[in-house]
């Protein structure tokens, strides 16, 4: 397994289309700059995955835009399945009743669904349109479907979901899912939305913390998963706060892929992306293809380590 600066690689996150079904005003996109060519090809995803897997990487997320509105996402996961330890997916969750119980078969082993409210005309005003009911719909099939844990996906924005945390955690603890309470991160071009809108995660932790049975970190050491009772039901919550955060960098053990096949060392940058894709269209043999990774890699470093006051 490749390790730099006491680090090691293991996962993978791949951006398989820029393409969304809704348009939410707070999302950052991967930070994926314009695409210097056309989406990667499933056989492209696929020698991707193949090489990184080679060099110690367990574990592919897949993201979008949107995944589920790539028709060959179902023969995607699939081909990469057996390459790593595990496959999972974030989606907004319209489309997940449709596809959950075939991504399961495909050797897909859990999601992530992006839940910023669970009331209707707010998560229709967050997300530009978006209709909730189909996103409830679409975690309870992946539930049926097997696809555990689900993980709720819950950006806190400042002003307008901050006092619905209580009721997200009697939601997922009915139905068993793991909650994420994630900090807004930056937005490119969206200074004015991130300066509106972000707010510190610190009052909510210490809030979850005050009521938690137990408090552990994850398997990276980058945030602290609290376990709470309630209601007779066990739910853990992930705290996510990542900006400013220099721990929270220092422990990161992911590369980054766009949507049009450059290797992306940190999500906010994109000044220092490594072309991979190019080189599988040219024919390039593993060996360059892992030396495409290995640049890439040396490339990491903590992105807030110079920028906190």
């Amino acid at each position: 397994m490749f390790q730099q600066a006491g680090r090691s690689l293991k996962n993978l996150r791949i951006s398989v289309t820029e393409n969304c079904n809704l348009n939410c005003f707070f999302c950052h996109r991967e930070w994926n700059p314009p695409p210097s060519s056309g989406s990667m090809t499933l056989n492209e995803v696929r020698k991707i995955v193949e090489v990184a897997s080679s060099i110690g990487v367990e574990s592919v997320k897949i993201t979008g835009g949107e995944p589920l509105m790539r028709e060959d996402i179902v023969n995607m996961v699939k081909a990469i399945s057996p390459l790593v330890r595990e496959v999972s997916l974030v989606t907004n969750g319209i489309l997940l009743e449709e596809y959950a119980a075939d991504l399961k078969s495909a050797g897909l082993a859990r999601v992530n669904v992006n839940l910023p409210s669970l009331d209707s005309s707010k998560y229709s005003w967050i997300t530009g349109g978006g209709d909730v009911s189909r996103v409830f719909n679409g975690v309870n099939a992946a539930l049926e479907a097997g696809l555990n844990p689900v993980k709720i996906n819950m950006v806190i924005l400042k002003g307008v979901n901050e006092e619905d945390v209580e009721e997200m955690l009697d939601y997922a603890g009915s139905i068993g899912a793991v909650l994420q309470l994630i900090e807004l991160q930056p937005i490119p071009g969206g200074e004015k939305v991130f300066q509106e809108f972000h707010v510190s995660l610190e009052a909510i932790e210490k809030s979850i913390s005050s009521k938690s049975a137990r408090k552990t970190v994850n398997k990276t050491g980058q945030r602290n998963v609290y376990m709470l009772l309630r209601n007779g039901r066990t739910v853990f919550v992930e705290i996510v706060s990542p900006t400013e955060n220099i721990g929270f960098c220092s422990h990161c053990s992911k590369l980054r892929v766009t949507c049009d096949g450059r290797l992306k060392p940190c999500l906010l940058r994109n000044d220092n992306l490594v072309d991979i894709v190019g080189l599988i269209r040219l024919g390039g043999s593993d060996d360059d293809l892992k030396k495409r990774f290995m640049e890439a890699i040396m490339l990491k470093k903590p992105y807030w380590e110079n920028r906190v006051t």
